[in-house]
């Protein structure tokens, strides 16, 4: 487990450590990184599809997805409305409707679904078995992690001035320190080492890691549920913030857990006003960072 654990952190720290000026190198960097994102879940979905038993473990993985969401969901709203409680934060009101793009990105948030049920249905009725692929993926990640080292550390944003930020890490910590206290409380129900537990509630809305990264410590199954655990957080992230971001931002933008930074900032800017960018940018700036490192960490325990 130590060994999959440094797979997963070197490339990031890696990629982090290399400063790039290029703007051009950046651009294909970003479309590598979305391309490779549905490679990996096609290959995820290829891994349950050929899965022996699926058909069987439908039914207990839906049931461990339902779990964590909700335990997840209701641990962490607590854990932002204390912080909410003893860090308010104000936001602009923001007149008329979300952005025209609000539909079209609640949309896009099914596009990994559907990557992941093509890559199954082609496991399951078309392609024979492929052993190469757990292991094509694993290299796949792999590169995904360091070019994503390499987005974190280009963004443009300075590490201390996001630390600064008060709201933003105090949001981060806040959903870190809820989300574990849930994967704890759903040890007995996962029925998983508490390692594994945490590792599993360690995704915060990263599908595309999650999926992976627990798939081939825990197997296709554990993969699936940490996938469709994080994809739908961020599904329900999409549909919450315009309803709470006016009265506690704090629990719109920290549910959305990593994806605050990039996929749910347009509603996120639309909904709570400028005010909310540079507070969500800091949360998952650092929720995407805590991430992989807390999964690598846990899982090595096993």
């Amino acid at each position: 487990m130590l060994t999959g654990a440094l797979l997963i952190l070197a490339p990031l720290f890696l990629g982090f450590a290399i400063a790039l000026e290029n703007r051009r190198a950046m651009t294909i960097i970003h479309y590598t990184v979305e391309g490779l994102v549905y490679f990996i879940l096609l290959l995820l979905g290829l891994g349950l599809g050929q899965m022996e038993g699926l058909a069987a473990q439908l039914g207990g993985m839906a049931a461990q997805v339902m779990a964590l969401v909700l335990v997840l969901f209701v641990a962490n709203m607590m854990g932002l409305w204390l912080f909410h409680r003893w860090q308010p934060m104000s936001v602009e009101r923001v007149e008329g409707n979300v952005s025209p793009g609000y539909r079209r990105l609640f949309l896009a948030g099914l596009k990994p679904l559907v990557a992941v049920i093509a890559g199954l249905l082609a496991g399951y009725y078309l392609l024979p078995d492929m052993p190469m692929a757990e292991q094509l993926a694993t290299w796949a990640l792999m590169f995904l992690l360091f070019l994503i080292g390499l987005q974190l550390r280009n963004a443009g944003l300075s590490l201390r001035k996001l630390l600064m930020n008060r709201q933003g890490l105090g949001i981060a910590l806040a959903l870190t320190v809820s989300s574990l206290a849930a994967g704890a409380v759903l040890i007995p129900w996962l029925g998983l080492p508490w390692h594994d537990a945490l590792a599993v509630a360690s995704g915060f809305g990263w599908y595309s890691l999650s999926g992976i990264v627990i798939g081939e410590a825990l197997g296709p199954a554990w993969g699936g549920v940490a996938f469709l655990n994080d994809v739908l957080r961020e599904i329900v992230a999409l549909a919450i913030i315009p309803l709470l971001i006016a009265i506690r931002p704090a629990m719109a933008i920290g549910y959305g857990g990593a994806t605050a930074m990039d996929f749910t900032l347009p509603v996120i800017r639309s909904s709570g006003g400028l005010p909310c960018v540079p507070v969500a940018i800091a949360s998952g700036f650092l929720l995407s960072f805590l991430s992989p490192v807390l999964m690598g960490v846990f899982l090595s325990l096993g």
